[in-house]
């Protein structure tokens, strides 16, 4: 019994300290309450405020990153918004790409939210998504449309050149020029390959001022490692789990968010439309500059000691400025008919023009289409400006007069070489100031017409070019060849890579991707007023899509700064030697003709204007060795042309009387020639007789016979010689001998005596029969070929090789005793164009 009375009282004794306890508990406990923090109800709104202040589009951050909301994180006590860094050197990681379809929506979302956010123009955006080909970015078509996205790029090599854009954007993030507080958003839809996966984790170092975010789907687990300056997000079949934000974490641990997020959807149907309306005038990519933006702000400021540079358009806001330098010494550009060609060269010669002094830069320009690229540079009856820096300017160029410039180049490197020398530099840099050379730069339009064929002329042109194109580099000369295509020209086999690869820098407009390395298709999408440029001569990975804007599109503007440059010209500045290949020559516009005077010495008969740089006068000095006679040759009526010229001029060198003119027109298209000539002739006091066929047998008979040597000369004028051949064929019956023996004896012994044939034949085998066959040829040794076949012309003149294509406006010269064989444009009277 006293056993069960003691358990008992042990029993209670315990009941009551287990009370105590209990009641010590609750007051513990309702202290801590007291002094405890808000409930979780409280603090889920708490977060949602702040969330909705940070979010607000009208008051984003001044500086850093933009807080950009991705969903909403969930809690027992409600959920509130989930925002991430984004920009300012912070970047989101996520493990899964856009197959999952709430990651696709997530992107499209932070597109827009983070140009809503940000103000207008200052963010643009450019995709990757090589899984889905850019399906995941159609919904934001509106905003490609706007120019504020860029075609999303799919192919590794629309990857490689969106990353060289990117890598070049950070490079000039902060320099002068650069794209100063502008951000680039670059979104991988799905992960590229290695290589490139590895430069757009790179580009998450470049730093808080490196303008630039990424927003990459698809990178596997250890993000935080690759890419630790992002955000990283993981999904799972529910929920995502967010980690911490770079410097702004939300755990003390690492464990990121303790709360799962519901990411948000696509944006409402309309939006991404509607923000393309409001954002496009203010952030619109493809709108080039205008002519203005590429010309500095004052004139003629620079120096051109180490290299030439100007502005040639805009990759994106960023300009573009090309180089002539040790780097890019020469440039290729190349693009299809109508692609920009033209108005490409003439920004860049604009550009160049009015950066740098005449003393500095000199321009030679060669245009060897049907076109008028330069005229604008040299003085026209309409505008009487040119540009003073042009030395040399060809419109519509001769392939001979191409050829004749770049001997002219070449020589003046052999002058350069010879002033380096006497200074002991070897560097245009170098050169003491008195002693200072300006650069050449050389454009050659549609350069293949010059290196056509494999004659002497695209032989010769190409050896010049090697040469050139290897030694300008060091004497301060560079050139741009410019074609439809830089492939398939013959004369060049064997000898491309030797030439083009001193060539640099590659521009390729629409259609001249050939320009470019064979697997290089970066100019396959160009539209009309953008281009491709490369500085790594065409290799892939180093292009830049550039706008660059119409000259023409202001021709006031274009004129006014033209007028400009010429105003303020240095004083004695001559114009630019130019050759107008369409233009015919008139004897009254060539100094040479004009200068003709009594006693100059012996007798020239000028017969038309040479196609090369300086328009010098062509002929044939008249004197007394056998074989000096003119045989003009061809059915054009351009030879009736040539004789009125030549007996002109040859007028023009005789004192009243001291010459005799014997003018035999013996066909219809010489009568209003031969009338012209006969009052010119008679009003400068020369005796003239005008000849039929049987008067010019009988005169061919007087000439022939020996006479006292005398100090007048005779000049037998023949307007189609081949009209008389009946009535030379005919024999004397007293004499025995034809007209045509007496016309030989006159060819072989008459310049002896001063006596010289002039002659039109109208074709090349009646003045082989006059001659007496080819092998007296060298009895007419000065000849004239106007549209006579080149074959049968080699073969009379016995040169197999020779490189002659008859057309309008073109002679060829040929002088059998110098051994000269050149193009002339032959001179016609002003009249004969205007009938």
């Amino acid at each position: 019994m006293g056993r069960l009375s003691t358990a008992y009282g042990q029993a209670v004794a315990a009941h009551r300290h287990a009370a105590y306890r209990l009641a010590q508990a609750r007051r513990a406990l309702a202290v801590a309450a007291a002094s405890a923090a808000p409930d979780t109800a409280e603090l889920v709104a708490g977060l949602d405020r702040i969330a909705a202040a940070l979010t607000a589009p009208a008051a984003p951050p001044a500086t850093g990153p933009l807080p950009v909301r991705i969903g909403a994180a969930t809690t027992v006590d409600g959920g509130f918004p989930a925002l991430v860094p984004l920009g300012a050197g912070h970047h989101l990681v996520v493990d899964r790409d856009a197959r999952d379809a709430r990651v696709g929506a997530l992107l499209r979302t932070l597109v827009l939210r983070l140009l809503a956010a940000a103000p207008a123009g200052t963010v643009r955006v450019a995709g990757i998504d090589p899984a889905t080909l850019g399906a995941t970015f159609l919904p934001l078509r509106p905003l490609v449309d706007a120019g504020v996205l860029a075609p999303t790029a799919t192919s590794e090599t629309e990857i490689a050149a969106l990353l060289d854009e990117a890598e070049r954007h950070v490079r000039g993030a902060g320099q002068a020029g650069g794209p100063a507080g502008e951000l680039l958003v670059l979104v991988a839809a799905s992960a590229p390959g290695p290589r490139e996966l590895a430069r757009l984790t790179a580009l998450t170092h470049a730093g808080d001022t490196a303008g630039v975010c990424l927003l990459l789907a698809g990178v596997s687990p250890g993000a935080e490692r690759t890419a630790p300056h992002a955000t990283v997000l993981r999904l799972n079949e529910r929920y995502a789990l967010l980690g911490d934000p770079p410097r702004h974490p939300f755990s003390p641990d690492g464990r990121g968010l303790a709360a799962p997020v519901q990411l948000d959807g696509d944006p409402q149907p309309g939006a991404a439309a509607a923000l393309a309306r409001q954002l496009g005038p203010a952030v619109r990519r493809d709108d080039p500059p205008t002519f203005a933006d590429l010309l500095p702000a004052r004139r003629w400021t620079e120096s051109a000691a180490t290299g030439l540079r100007t502005v040639v358009g805009r990759a994106g806001r960023e300009p573009v400025t090309l180089a002539f330098d040790d780097a890019t010494p020469h440039w290729l550009v190349g693009g299809r008919t109508g692609a920009g060609k033209t108005v490409f060269l003439l920004d860049v010669l604009y550009g160049l023009a009015t950066r740098y002094p005449p003393a500095e830069l000199q321009l030679h320009l060669l245009d060897f289409k049907e076109g008028v690229s330069f005229t604008e540079f040299v003085p026209t009856d309409r505008d009487p400006s040119w540009l003073p820096h042009a030395r040399a300017v060809g419109i519509e160029s001769d392939r001979e007069y191409g050829l004749a410039v770049l001997r002219g180049l070449r020589r003046e490197l052999d002058r350069r070489a010879t002033v380096f020398k006497r200074h002991g530099v070897s560097r245009l840099a170098d050169l003491p100031p008195a002693a200072a050379l300006p650069r050449a730069v050389v454009v050659v339009d549609e350069f293949h017409v010059l290196l056509a064929g494999t004659d002497a002329v695209a032989r010769e042109a190409v050896d010049l070019l090697e040469e050139l194109a290897r030694k300008g580099r060091s004497y301060g000369l560079h050139l741009v060849l410019a074609s439809q295509s830089a492939t398939g020209i013959e004369s060049l086999y064997g000898r491309a890579e030797a030439i083009f690869g001193q060539f640099p820098l590659r521009v390729a407009l629409p259609g001249g991707g050939g320009v470019l390395d064979p697997v290089n298709d970066a100019a396959g999408r160009l539209t009309v007023g953008s281009a491709v440029v490369n500085t790594a001569a065409g290799v892939t990975g180093a292009d830049t899509v550039v706008r660059f804007p119409n000259a023409h599109a202001d021709p006031t503007g274009l004129a006014r700064v033209r007028h400009e440059l010429w105003a303020a010209r240095p004083d004695g500045s001559p114009p630019p030697a130019v050759f107008r290949g369409y233009e015919p020559a008139h004897p009254a516009d060539t100094p040479a003709f004009t200068a003709l005077h009594p006693g100059a010495g012996t007798p020239v008969a000028l017969v038309g204007r040479v196609v090369d740089v300086d328009g010098t006068a062509a002929g044939f000095t008249l004197d007394a060795v056998p074989g000096r006679h003119l045989a003009v040759v061809g059915t054009d009526p351009t030879g009736a042309e040539v004789l009125h010229a030549a007996v002109t001029g040859l007028a023009r060198q005789h004192a009243p009387g001291r010459a005799r003119f014997l003018l035999a027109p013996l066909v219809s298209e010489a009568q209003a020639v031969a009338a012209v000539l006969t009052a010119v002739l008679t009003a400068a006091g020369h005796p003239v007789d005008r000849l039929d066929a049987v008067g010019l047998r009988d005169r061919l008979t007087t000439l022939a016979t020996p006479t006292a040597q005398t100090d007048t000369r005779t000049y037998l004028v023949v307007f189609g010689m081949e009209a008389a051949a009946g009535t030379l064929e005919r024999p004397d019956p007293e004499t025995f001998r034809s007209g045509r023996e007496e016309l030989r004896t006159v060819l072989r012994d008459g310049p002896g005596r001063g006596v010289h044939l002039l002659g039109w034949w109208r074709g090349l085998r009646p003045l082989v029969d006059d001659l007496g066959g080819a092998h007296q040829r060298d009895d007419v040794a000065c000849l004239v070929a106007l549209n006579v076949p080149g074959a049968d012309l080699g073969l009379h003149l016995g040169a197999h090789d020779l490189a002659w294509r008859p057309r309008p406006n073109r002679a060829l010269l040929v002088d059998r005793h110098d051994q000269r064989l050149q193009l002339i444009v032959p001179f016609v009277r002003p009249e004969r164009e205007e009938r």
